[in-house]
């Protein structure tokens, strides 16, 4: 479920950027500079936020050492059949809790979007504090037995903070209108889950997944289609700004999770921002993540989804680190100006998590993509 509205720019910080409620990459991005690229260190080496560094190596086709491949091997027979009926079990389990919980009740629908976020009283507070406790324990089963988060950030960022957004002395604390994280994995999306159960943006055929599906819609995702290049994708940047504002103003109101990235990366660098986070002028937490590894890197990068899966269950111990900084009030700057306001709190979550910047983005990771399905293909 990597989150990325295309509704969003997705050209790199260097260009131009359009209006963020227009996206025309997709066809000019990809074959042309394919043609032009030659030396895959060389990609690489441009291509850095998407390179896998761990033992499995790019695409998860690396060789292993013979040590490796017997721990995968004894994993694959005892530790995989187990954690997959468990997680099954658990997944189930929420699935029946949420149909129960929406049974007589009839979804929201505007702008090509349903979901039952509207959903008050008794079924709220049953969706939530079981949906976090369950989220916690499929994190639990597929070995993230302890998750190291720090709160509030250093003193460090609170005075970054103030060399842009500051909350005046004088001005009443507002409430934050989005979470704004980095994005390594789909295993972002269910840290969130468990800290503070937000909506998030999802492919449209996210909500026809059984079980999922209705999961996606308790949260009250936002779905857009990235195929398609109709008009309506300005119609999802509206359903965004409309949910941090909401979320801004109204305290009943469901948060939202946005991954300004819009795709994934290897964890180590934080690649360019898109606006739709922005645009409402709110507060936003910006929330730093980190997979830290020694054989499986749990970042979903050029790694199929059923590779990756099975690799991450085979690995006995999986760690994440947290960091959520304190709230970032924009300055009337930045509420005038959304692009500052993204670079703004993009600079201050690279130095407070030590991530490198890079002005690459989605265009640049298909074109690696792609030269690696070649590279494997032939081979």
């Amino acid at each position: 479920m990597e989150s990325e509205l295309r509704g969003f720019n997705t050209k790199p910080s260097k260009t131009p950027q359009p209006d963020p409620t227009h996206d025309d990459a997709s066809s000019r991005d990809d074959r042309p500079l394919l043609t032009s690229v030659s030396n895959v260190l060389e990609l690489e080496k441009k291509c850095a936020a998407y390179v896998r560094n761990d033992v499995y190596g790019a695409m998860g086709r690396g060789e292993l050492p013979l040590m490796e491949k017997l721990q995968l091997g004894i994993a694959f027979v005892t530790l995989l059949p187990l954690r997959i009926i468990l997680v099954m079990t658990v997944l189930v389990v929420y699935y029946l809790i949420c149909r129960i919980c929406t049974l007589f009740s009839v979804p929201n629908h505007g702008e090509g979007q349903e979901d039952y976020a509207h959903l008050g009283g008794w079924r709220r507070t049953v969706i939530l504090p079981s949906g976090r406790f369950l989220s916690k324990t499929l994190l639990f089963l597929v070995g993230f037995y302890r998750i190291n988060e720090t709160h509030n950030g250093s003193k460090n960022s609170q005075e970054n903070s103030k060399t842009a957004g500051t909350l005046q002395p004088d001005e009443p604390e507002q409430r934050p209108g989005a979470i704004v994280s980095n994005h390594i994995s789909y295993l972002d999306i269910l840290y969130h889950m468990s800290s503070s159960f937000p909506s998030f943006v999802a492919k449209r055929s996210v909500a026809n997944i059984p079980l999922v599906g209705l999961i996606s819609k308790c949260l009250g995702c936002v779905y857009v289609q990235r195929e398609s290049k109709s008009s309506d994708f300005k119609g999802v940047s509206g359903v965004v700004t409309d949910r941090v504002c909401k979320a801004h103003q109204d305290e009943y109101a469901p948060k939202i999770l946005l991954f300004p990235e819009g795709t994934t990366t290897n964890g180590d660098y934080l690649i360019s921002f898109k606006t739709g986070a922005f645009l409402a002028r709110a507060p936003v937490v910006p929330v730093i993540l980190k997979y830290p590894y020694q054989r499986f890197s749990s970042a979903w990068e050029s790694v199929t989804g059923v590779r990756h899966v099975v690799f991450l269950l085979c690995q006995f111990v999986n760690h994440v680190e947290v960091t959520w900084l304190p709230v970032y009030y924009p300055s009337q700057l930045e509420k005038d100006d959304p692009k500052l306001y993204a670079n703004n709190v993009r600079r201050l979550m690279a130095s407070e998590g030590n991530l490198i910047l890079s002005d690459i983005g989605l265009a640049e990771k298909r074109i690696y993509l792609a030269t690696l399905n070649g590279l494997f293909c032939k081979s």
